[in-house]
């Protein structure tokens, strides 16, 4: 019962983001060829928002739902490993049209072939895990 609001909130996200053609592969494949600019618009709403609620939270000491103070710990030096893991992100995103939010939508609408997406990113970030510690980080 508890989590029904996350539940609400990740039901609202999902028809967000099918209403807006967030989830379309043809919308994904336009913005990684440069022909339209409707997902960079999404992104780029997002990014606004996040650095505006970032800011909120900063300005205001908002606390979390358990009355701690939320403390944004700042990113570490160095900038190869996030080229390199936004290339791999990207790559992938690119191969099979969506990023992770939408591959649970569109397994939501009925495109179950999208389930074999999810299982080769849990199998990617369950390799990951295993290899973290051996990474340049």
């Amino acid at each position: 019962m508890k989590f029904i609001k996350y539940l609400l909130v990740g039901f609202l996200f999902g028809i967000v983001l099918t209403k807006s053609e967030a989830v379309s592969w043809y919308r994904i494949y336009e913005m990684f060829q440069f022909q339209s600019f409707h997902m960079y618009g999404i992104i780029g709403v997002a990014v606004f928002t996040g650095i505006i609620g970032l800011q909120i939270i900063k300005r205001n000491n908002i606390k979390d739902i358990q009355g701690k103070p939320i403390v944004i710990a700042d990113k570490e030096k160095g900038s190869f490993r996030y080229w390199v893991g936004g290339l791999f992100f990207g790559l992938g995103w690119a191969l099979v049209g969506a990023c992770p939010g939408p591959i649970f939508i569109l397994i939501g609408a009925g495109f179950w072939s999208v389930a074999v997406i999810l299982l080769g990113a849990m199998i990617g970030t369950f390799i990951y895990g295993l290899l973290k510690d051996k990474l340049p980080h």
